[in-house]
Formats: C-alpha cells, structure tokens, sequence
C-alpha cells in the first residue's frame, strides 16, 4: 500500500511537470500583439495629435510617436525604440498615424515578447525545479523506506541465521512484526524456539540416559558384591572339585561384572555435573522416611525430625543418605548413630558408625572422585558415592561435612531452611 502511494506521488508529479512544460511550449507561439489595444492606441494618439505632449496613455501598452522627419513626439518610457531601424531590429509593431487623410507621423509600438517571454521563463524554471526537488526529497524518502524496513530487515535475518548456525539459540529475533515481512521473520523466530525446545529436549534425555547409566552402574556393584562374596563362601565350603570350579567360574564372573560397571560408570562420570537437581519447599517430616528407606539393614535408631519447612530436592537428598548408610554398612558393619537438630537456616542430621573413622589428613580429599581411605583399600568400591552426594548438596545450596567423631566416621547432612 505504501509502495503504491509513493508511485503514485511520483507519477502525479511527473504529469505535472509534462503540462507545464507542454503549456509553456504553446503558450511562446501565442505571444503576440492584441489587435484591440493596439488600434485602441492609434486612435488615441490620432485624436491627441494636436496636442501630444499631453497624451495620455490608456492601453498599458508602451509605444513611441514620431513625426515624418524621425522626430520623438511622444514616448511612454525611456529604453524604447525610437527609430524605424531600432523598431525593425526589434520587432516592434510599426503603424501609420493619418490627420486630416494624410500621414502625420509613425506609431512604434514595443514588442515585449522577449520581456514576456523571460518572465514565463523564470517561472517555469522554478516550477520545474520544485517539482525536481520534490521527487528527490520522495526518492531520497523511499530508499530511506526500503532500507529501514526492506534491506535492514534481510540484514538481521542474515545474522540471525548466522547465530542459529553457530548454536546459539537464545537471542530471539527482534523484529517489528507490523512491517510488510511481520509475519515472514516471526516465522524465523518460531523456528529458532522449536528448534532451542528441541536442543533442551534432546540435552534433557540425554542426561536422563546418562544419569540413568551411571545410578544403575553404582547400585549393580551392590549385589555383585553380595554374589561374589557368596560364591567365595561356597567355593570354601564345597564338597568336590566339580563344584569348587563352579563357585570359582561365579567370582571369577563376579570380577569381570564389577570392571565392565566400573568402567560404564567411569564413562558415563563425566556428564555427571549435568544431573537436574531441582530443590523446593518440602516438609522436614519427610527427611524421616527418607532416613528410614536408607537404613534398609535397621542399623540405627531414626530420632524425630524438628518441624519446619526445608528446601531440598527429596530424590537426591534420598540419593546422598543412601550413599551415606551404604558406605557405613560396607566399610563399617557396625550400628549407626543418627542425630537431628536445627541449627541457624537450616537442620543438620548427623550419621555417625562405630568404625574408627578414617585418617585425618584423607579427611579432605574423601569428596574427590575416585578417592578412598587407605584403611579400606581391600574392599571392593568405587570412590564416587561422596563425590556424587556432596554435589547434590551443592546443588541444593546445602553442605556435606565429613569428619572423625568420638567413635568412628562422621558425616553431617546440612539442609537449609525455606525462605
């Protein structure tokens, strides 16, 4: 619609500055003496010959009266021919002036064609001029137009095509979506929020795959363990030969299970840090069941928990006291002390064994991957349930405290409060 008033200006303009010009090329050719005047002159100065010093000129048009022997009788203005070679040079209108059926003189009216013809000149230049400069000002106008909202427009689609291909999906494309591509570049818009859907979706599975392998890997050594120490147990107890070899097949497919998982698991570690923790108001009650499904073995006493509200993701605060209670069962055996209490913004439970602890200058490095106490070096583990459960806790703005209590290895749980 723009488009079509801006070309229509253009055209009507353009038709404009055609009538002037074809106006101007007729009107020269009709520049000529009016008749009427003309003779309405010669009469006057006819009547007033006698006396012509106080003629009175009432034509409007400029004219010189001489006698027969060249003399000026009479002029209307200075400037004008007053010869009959200066009116020939001229072109001016040259008339008889009769008295008395004789001729008494010449009437030489002025020809101001070239005067008019000047003036006609100067106004048809302005006009056109101003025509000129009024379609530059609606050119100059509409390239401003298609660069603001043609070419600019095309210029951000290309570098929002070039971030979309470089990956970066989060900066939309910011567009106004009333201009006559609106609902072209809205498109391009949708198109890069599918496709930053799409990604996170696709990111979300995979985590979920992976976190997936490496929780299945830690909780597969559990009941491998179990099996090989089982099938040791029986391979000491066996009867024959025959069935020695067949508990001796079982650890020894035990062993090869517990490398292929620790390997999977090793793999899979790396994307660890991608695991969704996603912490919220819950009620502390709940800390208790999470407790209590933890201490499967019924090794300790679970106390009752303080009533408020905490801010926790129950899946992996479920997560960390599992890793917590499992350790004290392998490396520990013995009953378990557990304490609750609230302490500032948040409740600290306290889980402590009567194993010994470990040796102080390990205590640090207990959280690092794939790290150990030297006194437990001859029992099957991987060294990441700590490592994992102080990055839950991270996560949930918390704390995991490791330490040597007065009877064995210490582990405090810090869980803040709800804002």
């Amino acid at each position: 619609m723009k488009n079509t008033k801006i070309i229509t200006a253009l055209l009507l303009i353009f038709a404009v500055e055609t009538v002037c010009l074809i106006y101007f090329m007729t009107k020269y050719t009709a520049w000529e003496q009016d008749a009427v005047l003309v003779n309405e002159a010669v009469m006057s100065v006819q009547e007033d010959l006698e006396h012509i010093e106080a003629h009175e000129n009432r034509t409007g048009l400029d004219y010189v009266v001489i006698n027969p022997d060249g003399m000026v009788l009479f002029r209307t203005r200075e400037g004008l021919s007053e010869s009959i070679n200066e009116a020939v040079i001229h072109r001016d209108t040259i008339l008889d002036i009769e008295n008395k059926n004789s001729i008494a003189g010449k009437i030489i009216i002025y020809n101001d064609s070239d005067m008019v013809f000047d003036k006609w000149s100067n106004t048809m230049a302005h006009v056109i001029l101003a025509a000129m400069l009024l379609q530059c000002v609606i050119c100059i106008g509409y390239m401003i137009y298609l660069n603001y909202f043609l070419i600019k427009p095309f210029q951000k689609l290309k570098d929002f095509a070039r971030r979309v291909a470089g990956g970066n999906l989060d900066i939309p494309l910011d567009m106004d979506r009333k201009n006559m591509f609106g609902a072209f570049t809205e498109s391009f818009d949708i198109m890069r929020s599918e496709l930053k859907s799409a990604r996170i979706a696709e990111a979300e599975a995979n985590a979920g795959k992976k976190e997936l392998v490496a929780k299945l890997s830690h909780d597969i050594k559990t009941p491998v363990a179990s099996i090989k120490a089982a099938a040791e147990v029986g391979a000491e107890l066996a009867e024959n030969e025959k069935l020695k070899n067949n508990y001796t097949q079982i650890v020894s497919k035990a062993d090869q299970i517990n490398t292929l998982v620790t390997n999977l698991f090793t793999a899979s570690l790396e994307e660890l840090t991608r695991i969704s923790v996603s912490p919220c108001d819950m009620e502390s009650s709940g800390i208790k069941t999470l407790l209590e499904n933890s201490d499967y073995l019924d090794y300790a006493k679970i106390p009752e928990i303080p009533d408020c509200v905490v801010y926790a993701d129950g899946l992996r605060l479920q997560q960390v006291f599992d890793n917590i209670f499992a350790n004290s069962y392998k490396y520990a055996g013995t009953p378990i002390d557990v304490s609750v209490c609230r302490k500032n913004n948040s409740i600290a439970v306290c889980i402590e064994d009567y194993g010994g602890g470990v040796a102080a200058d390990e205590l640090p490095l207990l959280k690092e991957k794939f790290r150990r106490g030297a006194n437990v070096k001859h029992i099957e583990g991987a060294g990441l349930g700590l490592y994992i459960s102080d990055y839950f806790m991270r996560e949930m703005k918390g704390e995991l405290i490791l330490e040597n209590g007065d009877k064995g290895f210490k582990v405090t749980v810090v869980i803040p409060l709800s804002n």
